[in-house]
């Protein structure tokens, strides 16, 4: 991934795959053929598909903390936290009850 000089903005090939174009600021640059050494693609990895998780534990899964299910009332639950919202609101929690697998999600407002 290569960023522009000009603006900042990621770089993409240009038509005749010897040049760099800012899609933003139009800037233009020459690509050298160490360039494409540098750089990670996707191309030609494998995908595993799915990784059975059957076998593990629920509370071995990700972080778990002291929060009352609302459905079956257990103490335990996995969570995550993601930036749903603007960057400047504070993030939304999800949680998973260990015991009985109800989801739900708490906001803060």
């Amino acid at each position: 991934m290569k960023f522009c000089d000009e603006c900042g903005s990621m770089m993409h090939s240009g038509k005749d795959e010897a040049t760099w174009v800012c899609r933003s600021c139009g800037h233009e640059e020459g690509r050298g053929d160490d360039d494409s050494e540098t750089m990670t693609t996707t191309e030609g990895q494998s995908d595993d598909g799915p990784v059975d998780m059957s076998e593990v534990d629920d509370e071995e899964i990700g972080p778990t903390t002291t929060v009352i299910c609302p459905e079956c009332g257990h103490d335990r639950a996995r969570y995550e936290m993601k930036q749903i919202r603007a960057a400047d609101e504070s993030e939304t929690r999800f949680f998973t009850c260990t015991e009985c697998g109800q989801k739900w999600r708490e906001d803060d407002h």
